[in-house]
């Protein structure tokens, strides 16, 4: 696998120069905007000149500084983390950007729910005899709260694979009466295109949910739910994804609204029995 930037300079850092290391430590603090900067602007902002960055990326085994912005950005598309400790988060530039991203991202998740998708989701995931919910590396906090919201509204919904688990065992004996909602949000594991397939294989209905870096396999799915993580600062961003769990959780609730009560109210109860929860007031 071909080394990103980061990891270059620090295979190389001992070799270069105290200017070269000085312009490699902004590039590190600011990876988030690298794929904005061209070598000028580096040598001004690092306080070297221009031709300490050029022979800086010629160490690194880049051409110029528009070889290196495609790779920032190619990077940046597949979910690399690109950033350092060094980068301001807290300005009221950073937070004003951030919130424009974050309403970006939910506009245009909202825009793409329009077509009733989302409530036919809804409605496949409350009416399946068995909801199994499946979420690998960043997916699985999405997956997680999903399953800890449906419990809520109906039985025999569970997480898969359990920590330390396999998934093929998870999956043997659903069928079309059942359904899988799967995440699948960038960086996935190597494997995500035959979990996809061996669902498929089995008739099972299949709820996509992932970023636009998944398209490849909405054709595979019942319903698919594209859900943008586009982020201005150094992670992607799942605030839009945890809405979206929301919605799918609340529409499935709302299917058969007396059910659901009726099991919230069991559930409550279970809970003053046990004494579990901490006291509103």
């Amino acid at each position: 696998m071909t080394m990103n930037i980061g990891q270059r300079i620090d295979g190389r850092y001992g070799e270069l120069s105290p200017q070269e290391q000085r312009a490699a430590d902004f590039i590190l603090d600011h990876m988030s905007d690298l794929a904005v900067y061209n070598a000028s602007e580096l040598a001004r902002l690092s306080g070297v000149s221009k031709a300490t960055v050029s022979r800086l990326f010629r160490r690194l085994g880049f051409q110029d500084s528009a070889e290196v912005r495609e790779h920032a950005r190619a990077l940046r598309s597949l979910g690399a983390p690109l950033g350092g400790p060094g980068a301001s988060a807290g300005t009221p530039s950073r937070l004003a950007a951030h919130a424009e991203a974050e309403h970006d991202n939910l506009r245009r998740l909202l825009l793409t729910l329009e077509d009733g998708r989302l409530d036919a989701a809804a409605r496949l995931v409350h009416s399946a005899q068995n909801v199994v919910i499946v979420g690998l590396r960043n997916s699985y906090p999405l997956a997680l709260h999903l399953r800890q919201q449906l419990v809520q509204a109906r039985d025999h919904v569970r997480l898969a694979p359990l920590p330390g688990q396999s998934l093929g065992e998870e999956l043997a004996g659903l069928g079309p009466r059942d359904v899988v909602v799967l995440m699948g949000f960038r960086r996935r594991v190597a494997g995500f295109g035959d979990i996809v397939a061996a669902i498929r294989r089995r008739d099972v209905p299949l709820v996509l949910i992932a970023d636009s870096s998944a398209r490849k396999y909405s054709d595979q799915a019942t319903h698919w739910l594209e859900c943008p993580v586009d982020s201005v600062s150094a992670f992607d961003s799942y605030a839009t994804a945890m809405s979206l769990v929301n919605l799918l959780a609340t529409g499935a609730m709302g299917a058969q609204v007396r059910e659901s009560r009726t099991r919230i109210a069991a559930i409550t109860s279970v809970y003053e029995d046990l004494d579990e929860l901490e006291a509103p007031w």
